[in-house]
This record gives structure tokens, sequence and C-alpha cells, in this order.
């Protein structure tokens, strides 16, 4: 039996809460807990430390309300979406019959990463609306870019408010128009500079080679591993599904190893590639999967000319 926003919806209640002070924030999370451990439904906090300290303190002795990490829950978007829909599976195979989730992310996602973490807020009212879920995402409007703040109003159907208000947002976009959009890209300070490698309508193998060559030493070896993985896909992608030439870019420095795969085409038609599982390790959407599975940044391009695939790892 669904609760609260969530009584007669079949699928996910996604809102989020843009708060402008301590006391903004507990007027709307307390009151969703209290009610969620009332229900007798899966209750959970998904905040860093300053803030769920908040919420600990506001609730009554004892409360039944489970904190999670929420550092170690969004690490990557992919990751998130595949760690939130096992544990809503759980919950549901339990019994549940409404799950309430609280959470936010940290400053530094706000910043030069957003554009994977927009896609995120996106996609999850795709990916979680099978799961009888209703949750909050918290946003500080005191330190939250205006960007950022814009999309979170064009990835959330509703904005929550103390007294148990829920106000539409009107900017509200469809995942499968939102994630065909360009977001807006961070130049990284290494694409400053000329590539250490520049490749053209190289095959996968050759893209190994040289990443592996340039990266040495630059990146730890598991990190190293990851990137040559995630590049041989996303170049067998580009001569399999997109337009030639095709061609590869490599920046390296200590700590950090930047790619930049471009080609032709327009770039994968799914809007949900990279975030969801793919169907098959024989479809399109297998390499950017694996991709968004092991780099610490994955953005994607389209442009008058083709489309561009850029993969960090390392800070």
């Amino acid at each position: 039996m669904r609760t609260g926003a969530g009584a007669g919806h079949t699928g996910y209640v996604h809102e989020a809460v843009c708060y402008d002070s301590d006391e903004h924030l507990l007027g709307v999370v307390v009151p969703f807990l209290l009610g969620g451990v009332e229900a007798g439904e899966p209750t959970m906090v998904s905040f860093g430390e300053r803030n769920a300290a908040l919420v600990r303190a506001a609730l009554p002795p004892g409360c039944p309300v489970t904190f999670l990490t929420g550092g170690a829950v969004y690490t990557r978007p992919a990751g998130a979406i595949r760690s939130y829909r096992t544990m809503l599976a759980d919950h549901v195979a339990a019994g549940a019959g409404q799950i309430r989730i609280v959470g936010e992310l940290g400053r530094e996602q706000l910043g030069d990463t957003w554009d994977w973490w927009a896609r995120y807020e996106s996609a999850v009212n795709h990916a979680y609306d099978e799961f009888p879920l209703w949750s909050m995402c918290a946003y500080d409007t005191r330190a939250t870019p205006a960007t950022v703040l814009a999309d979170v109003r064009r990835t959330h159907r509703t904005t929550a408010e103390p007294r148990e208000r829920h106000t539409v947002n009107p900017e509200y976009t469809d995942p499968q128009t939102f994630l065909l959009e360009n977001r807006p890209e961070v130049p990284d300070p290494l694409q400053r500079r000329r590539p250490d490698a520049d490749v053209f309508d190289g095959p996968p193998d050759e893209a190994r080679r040289i990443v592996r060559a340039v990266g040495e030493g630059r990146v730890g070896e598991a990190k190293l591993d990851d990137v040559t993985l995630a590049v041989s896909e996303i170049v067998a992608n580009a001569h399999r599904y997109g337009r030639a030439p095709t061609r590869m870019s490599v920046w390296a420095a200590d700590g950090r190893l930047v790619v930049a795969v471009s080609d032709a085409g327009p770039g994968p038609k799914d809007p949900f590639a990279g975030l969801l599982p793919a169907p098959s390790e024989q479809s399109a959407g297998f390499g950017l999967w694996i991709t968004h599975q092991v780099c610490d940044h994955v953005s994607l391009q389209r442009h008058a000319d083709g489309f561009t695939l850029r993969m960090t790892v390392g800070t």
C-alpha cells in the first residue's frame, strides 16, 4: 500500500528538496522519514556526514531509520543505479509496499562532473519506475550552481516543501528527451595542450596498446586496466556503429588519463545507454555500460559533424 505522496501511484515518485537553511531541510525530511516509519515502510537516509548528523539529532531516539553511506553509493551514476535497483528489488521481495529514501550528492559532484549526474537524475525516473519508491533528492540552494538547480527542476516532477506540500515543476522534461540533449561539458585542463597521442581510424587493439603506453606510470595499474578495457569497447563501437573517420586522442598527467573517441556518426540512439545494463554483450550499449562502470567520469557530446565520448580515470 502506498502512503503520502506515493498514494495512488504504481511506480516511482521522484521529488527534489531545494532548501536554503537547516530548518528548511529538516522541515521537509523529518516528516517524510517519520511518515515512513509510522507506515512500516523501509525508510532510508543517504546523506553526507553533516546533514546525516542533523537528521539523526532531529529524529526521536531509537527511530528505525536506516542511514546509508552516501559517498559510497554515489561514486558513479551507473553503479548507483545498479546498487539501488538491487536494494529496491530485495525490499519488494520482502513484501514492502513502499520504500522511502532521501539522499544527496556530494559538493564535488555538482561541479565539473555534473553532466553525468544530471543524466543520472533523469534516467532514474525510468530505471526505478518498476518499484514502489518515493524518494527525495536534497540540494542546498546556497551552494548549488544555478545551472545545476535548473537541471534539478527538469529531472524531478515535483519539489517537496515544508508542511508536506508538493509543488509541480513545469520544467520537468521526459528522460527520452533530456538524455539525448548535450549537457554543458567542462573542458579538462589536460585538453588545453596537444594530445600525447592522436590516432585516426585505428582498430581496437592499436587503441589498447597506445593507451597503455601513454598511461604507463601515470595512473595505477588497476586504473590503466580499466581505461584500456573501456577504450577498446568504445573504439570498437565507433567502427561498428559510427561513421568514418574515427579519432582517438589521449592526454596523460600524473594521476589522471583522459581519452576522447570521436566518429562522424550521430551517437547512440538509446537515451539510457551506459546508465542501464545492455541487453547482451553483442548489443551497442554493452561497451558504454562497461565504460560507465570503470571510468571516473564519462561525457557524451553530439555535435554537427559527429559524436565524441570522453572518458577520464584518476583525479
